[in-house]
């Protein structure tokens, strides 16, 4: 059964009253208050895997993620102290670091979301030891291309082609750094007999590791405005969830 009792608390100060059916998250964007995300996406479930939008809660010295943490009665929320402004620079770092981000050669250039998040929480340089890791470009797709330098891990293709698509053609395999997004139990993207090209996995990844073939340096812009709407037509189709 779904959680439906109404709620009050505050988020840095603010009194909040709410369903306790929303997530921290959604209640501080509906009351206009911004807290950061990468993996998070409107339309799709939430994952919690990149951790920017972690929160504080008065009387826990733990952090928690704002995308899947629900309120309760009488809670105390901070969303925007310097521990968590810290926290969350960190957090981007080492996303840059993990990987091989070339910002100046990539086709989402001025148009990603790892970059506006660097931009944002005053990200100026890479404070820990770039990885570097030999990571190949698969092009076998004959519309878009999978660069796995560029890949966070965020699983948004995975859970928009699963959740919305249907086709459930993403995966993850693999364990920390060595993680990475395979289609059909690792088989070239172009071979996945249960791809439907509809592009949708492209327009939701926040960074240039999925892209459309052709486009340059800094042509690449995104949209996942659809997604709600998407949503609740294969909910309906499918009889609403339970």
């Amino acid at each position: 059964m779904r959680r439906s009792r109404i709620i009050t608390f505050k988020i840095d100060g603010q009194d909040i009253g709410a369903r306790e059916d929303e997530t921290i998250l959604e209640l501080a964007r509906e009351n206009g208050i911004s807290i950061p995300t990468l993996c998070y996406l409107e339309g799709v479930s939430a994952y919690g895997g990149c951790r920017l939008c972690m929160v504080e809660i008065k009387g826990s010295n733990r952090l928690f993620p704002a995308c899947t943490t629900y309120p309760d009665e009488g809670m105390e929320i901070v969303t925007n102290s310097d521990k968590l402004k810290t926290y969350r620079k960190q957090t981007v770092e080492l996303l840059f670091s993990e990987r091989n981000h070339i910002c100046a050669v990539c086709v989402s250039n001025g148009n990603c979301e790892l970059q506006d998040k660097g931009y944002e929480l005053g990200m100026t340089h890479v404070s820990v030891p770039y990885l570097n890791p030999n990571l190949p470009v698969d092009a076998s797709h004959p519309y878009f291309g999978l660069d796995h330098n560029r890949c966070i891990l965020c699983t948004r293709c995975v859970r928009v082609c699963d959740e919305i698509e249907g086709a459930h053609t993403w995966d993850v395999m693999g364990r920390g750094a060595e993680a990475r997004i395979v289609a059909d139990l690792n088989q070239p993207w172009g071979e996945a007999q249960s791809c439907t090209s509809c592009g949708k996995c492209v327009q939701v990844c926040p960074t240039g590791a999925l892209f459309e073939k052709g486009t340059s340096v800094a042509e690449m812009s995104k949209k996942h405005e659809f997604l709600p709407y998407l949503r609740l037509m294969r909910e309906g189709r499918n009889g609403g969830e339970q």
